[in-house]
């Protein structure tokens, strides 16, 4: 059988049903789309190729257990999973986030701190952790664009070709992520506005 030929549906079945080289060929097929998806958000080599290898092995492990949705394409799906596996990457980091808000101004400008004063230096760090927090409790769809942004340093053409949604979507997304984020700073008691901004 000559599998250059076959579809990447055909493929999966023939994976599935246990021809390993089906599995390299679609590696093969998708390696460099994928490669870039990720890299695109991590913007490190290194970082990528150890997330090419995870979202490989993911994908292996959700078609040997029989999980694989046959709906859509393989390659939108591989994606995606790079994607989300990215997106996971850069939610556990440590890094501090610097947040703009919409009139150009750093986050922590009104918090006015005294640079010298230890008292206040804790005070930004604990600020900038219970950001970090206030970020992970945003609405999914705000979250994914926020990260991306400020974290992975996306453009919003990328982040809109990433996702799979139109540019005003994600500037949409972005702008709701802001305005939660500025709302829970000074109300902690609030709930997020979760308007997923999809036109």
């Amino acid at each position: 059988m000559n599998t250059i030929q076959l579809s990447d549906s055909e493929l999966v079945s023939l994976y599935i049903a246990g021809n390993e080289n089906a599995f390299e060929l679609l590696v093969k097929r998708h390696k460099n789309k994928v490669f870039t998806t990720i890299l695109l958000i991590v913007k490190d080599t290194y970082t990528a190729e150890d997330l090419l290898q995870d979202t490989f092995i993911k994908a292996i492990h959700t078609m040997k257990s029989g999980r694989y949705n046959e709906e859509g394409k393989f390659s939108s799906w591989i994606c995606r999973i790079a994607h989300n596996l990215a997106i996971d990457f850069f939610r556990k980091e440590k890094r501090n986030p610097t947040i703009e808000m919409e009139d150009g101004s750093n986050v922590f400008n009104t918090l006015a701190f005294a640079e010298e004063s230890i008292e206040s230096l804790q005070i930004k760090e604990d600020t900038h952790k219970r950001l970090r927090e206030l970020i992970q409790q945003l609405p999914e769809a705000q979250k994914e664009v926020l990260i991306m942004r400020h974290y992975a340093d996306m453009s919003f053409q990328e982040i809109a070709e990433t996702t799979g949604v139109s540019i005003n979507t994600a500037l949409g997304r972005m702008r709701y992520a802001l305005i939660n984020l500025r709302k829970k700073m000074t109300n902690p008691s609030i709930d997020y506005d979760k308007n997923l901004y999809s036109q």
